[in-house]
């Protein structure tokens, strides 16, 4: 499927629902960034803004991709609206294609996920050695799937399997975290249900 599929799903997905005022970030990224000094950051993936907006907000200058132009227009009206506007560059990407440039202390990918053709290794690995010495790779995949969501028949890579998939040196990447945690997640209309994540942190040697 093409680009253009891909770009149209995304944009439909967004469009369809309202824009939320203050997109909250995902819990597994506070956790990870905590104690941490603030630096450069970038989001794969950015959807809402959550986490780019909360990254701003603690000092980090983020660059958030997106393949949705809607997404992408969200964040940027929000970040501005936030007052945070000077941290926050928000670019429309379709990762099978291009790569956001520069080099930074953390990258995020929070469920990164696709019903079209996306090699995600590749893109991991390009997240990976985009990365500072003693930059984290944060990975927070869907574990398993919500009652809600269109992955039902996907299988879910163990983090240790995406680590591998990604086959970074491991003289130069350590694994930091690999885990797979469950949590209560709050789908459309207020439906609830208890899924699985899988987390990984990868950190480039200093």
């Amino acid at each position: 499927m093409s680009t253009t599929d891909a770009a149209a799903f995304w944009n439909g997905l967004y469009t369809g629902r309202p824009a939320p005022g203050d997109p909250q970030p995902n819990a597994t990224l506070t956790e990870t960034v905590a104690g941490l000094p603030p630096g450069t950051a970038l989001d794969l993936g950015c959807g809402e803004g959550g986490d780019a907006l909360w990254l701003a907000r603690q000092g980090w200058q983020v660059t958030a991709v997106d393949v949705s132009a809607v997404a992408v227009g969200r964040l940027a009206g929000l970040a501005a609206s936030h007052g945070v506007a000077g941290r926050v560059a928000a670019e429309r990407h379709d990762l099978g294609e291009t790569f956001p440039g520069g080099a930074f202390d953390l990258v995020c990918a929070h469920y990164l996920h696709t019903p079209f053709e996306l090699d995600r290794a590749a893109v991991l690995r390009a997240a990976a050695h985009a990365l500072r010495p003693g930059g984290r790779l944060l990975v927070v995949d869907h574990g398993s799937a919500a009652p809600w969501s269109w992955e039902q028949d996907a299988r879910f890579p163990s983090p240790r399997e995406v680590a591998a998939g990604i086959a970074l040196d491991a003289g130069t990447w350590a694994i930091e975290r690999a885990a797979a945690p469950r949590r209560t997640a709050t789908g459309p209309e207020g439906r609830t249900a208890e899924v699985t994540d899988h987390i990984l942190v990868i950190r480039r040697a200093g």
